[in-house]
C-alpha cells in the first residue's frame, strides 16, 4: 500500500518533532521533509513531491495561508491541512479560501490527526469538531458573494501587510523583499486604501483577525 507522503511545516522545532513522532507510528504515513516557514515549503515541493502538507498557520516570513495559496496555484493536487490554535471563524474561512482541505486545532487529540490525514487523503474536507457547522455555511455564503476582505489584496500587498504587522520598518521590508523604499510605500498606501484602514494599529488588528500574524508575536 502506497504511503501518504507528508511535509511538516511549523516554525517550532519541538512541535515538528512531536508531530513527526506521532506520524511515525502510522504505518500508512511517511514524513518526507520539514520546513520552518512557507518559503521553505515551496522550495521543498519539487524535490519531495508530497501528497499533503501539514501547515502551521502562523510562521515568520511567508505564513501558512500565503504558502497554501501559492502551493494550490502551482500544485493543485497537493492537499493542505492547516494547523492552528485558533478556532475562530475568520481563521477557518481564510484557510478554506486559500485552498486548504483541512483545519486542525493544535490542542486536538492524537487520534484526530490520523482521522484528518485519512479524510483529506480521500478527498474530503476535515475540520476539528469544535469548529461549528455555521463556519462552513458562512464560508459557502461568502464565497458566493465574493465578500472576503483579503481577496482585494495582491500577493505582494499581503506580504507587505504581514511584515508591517510583524513590526518591520519600511526600509526593512524593502530590503527583505528586494524592493525600493518608494515601491514599498506605494504598496502600503494602496493596501490601506483597499482595506479602508489608515493607521498601522488598524493594519495589525486586521492581520491578526485574518491569521497573517498571531496576537502573541
Amino acid at each position: 500500500m502506497k504511503k501518504l507522503r507528508v511535509i511538516l511545516a511549523d516554525d517550532h522545532t519541538l512541535v515538528r518533532a512531536g508531530l513527526r513522532s506521532l506520524m511515525g507510528q502510522m504505518k500508512d504515513v511517511e514524513v518526507v521533509a520539514e520546513a520552518g516557514n512557507g518559503d521553505e515549503v515551496l522550495a521543498l515541493l519539487p524535490e519531495h513531491g508530497p501528497d499533503l502538507v501539514l501547515m502551521d498557520i502562523t510562521m515568520p516570513g511567508m505564513n501558512g495561508l500565503e504558502a497554501t495559496l501559492r502551493l494550490k496555484k502551482d500544485h493543485p493536487g497537493i492537499k493542505v491541512i492547516i494547523l492552528s490554535m485558533h478556532a475562530s471563524e475568520e481563521y477557518v474561512l481564510q484557510a478554506l479560501r486559500a485552498g486548504a482541505s483541512g483545519y486542525l486545532l493544535k490542542d486536538a487529540a492524537t487520534l484526530e490527526l490520523a482521522l484528518a490525514l485519512k479524510a483529506v487523503s480521500r478527498g474530503e474536507t476535515y475540520l476539528s469538531p469544535p469548529i461549528s457547522r455555521q463556519v462552513v455555511e458562512s464560508y459557502l455564503q461568502r464565497v458566493g458573494q465574493g465578500g472576503e476582505p483579503m481577496s482585494v489584496l495582491t500577493e505582494r500587498q499581503r506580504e507587505i501587510l504581514q511584515l508591517v504587522a510583524e513590526g518591520h520598518s519600511t526600509r526593512d521590508i524593502a530590503r527583505t523583499l528586494g524592493l525600493s523604499v518608494k515601491t514599498v510605500e506605494t504598496h502600503r498606501a494602496q493596501l490601506m486604501e483597499r482595506l479602508d484602514i489608515h493607521d498601522v494599529a488598524g493594519l495589525v488588528r486586521f492581520a491578526i483577525r485574518h491569521g497573517l500574524v498571531s496576537a502573541d508575536r
